[in-house]
């Protein structure tokens, strides 16, 4: 490819994105293209020290406060990995970006949508995935998938993750071009031929572009 391309995973927690990420990584590397691999939060370094905070601080903390942190690591993310990788060429996947806060903080923690968005813009530099995997999953297998070890975020409980499920089901209507989304609950081999199937899919229509 002459220009990289930027892929994101979404979904809560349980969904299974991780096996699937990995999966693609594999699959990618095995037909010889250069992968890069991030995460938000917690691209190395600084990325790293702030997913520690969002993650683990056992205090409160304020839903505002919340998604600045998100964004602060987002700017990192793709000032420092990602938009230099995809300019070399590199396919660069990141675990979670903009739908994230989106979903959490906009639907989850009932923000307004729209300052939301003009945030992410301001923190990605207008920078948007190629194509994003939304791994659709109901509450209560989410709930059972994490287990009784849970971290800051995933301890919000069911009426927060209902709403956040709601978030990325509109994501993916108000965007079918960009964001596919996937039965989480079918076989991992299933989803990743999937996910094969959307990444072929979506070099050829952009080679046809060229």
């Amino acid at each position: 490819m002459k220009k990289g391309l930027f892929i994101t995973f979404e979904g809560q927690d349980g969904c299974g994105k991780t096996t699937q990420i990995n999966l693609l990584v594999k699959y990618l590397k095995n037909s010889g293209y250069d992968v890069v691999l991030t995460r938000e939060p917690g691209c190395s370094g600084l990325g790293e020290k702030i997913r520690n905070l969002l993650l683990d601080y056992d205090g409160e903390v304020s839903s505002v406060c919340e998604s600045f942190l998100f964004l602060a690591d987002r700017a990192q993310n793709v000032d420092i990995i990602v938009r230099k990788n995809i300019e070399a060429g590199k396919i660069v996947i990141s675990d979670r970006h903009t739908d994230s806060t989106v979903a959490y903080q906009g639907y989850g923690r009932k923000l307004n949508i729209d300052k939301i968005n003009m945030l992410n813009d301001i923190a990605t530099g207008g920078l948007k995935p190629d194509l994003t995997y939304v791994f659709d999953i109901d509450v209560e297998t989410s709930m059972k998938r994490v287990g009784k070890e849970k971290d800051r975020m995933e301890s919000a409980g069911k009426e927060f993750f209902e709403r956040v499920r709601k978030g990325y089901l509109q994501i993916a209507k108000n965007e079918p071009n960009r964001v596919k989304l996937i039965n989480s609950v079918d076989s991992i081999e299933n989803i990743h031929k999937q996910v094969v199937e959307m990444f072929v899919e979506k070099i050829n229509n952009l080679q046809n572009l060229e």
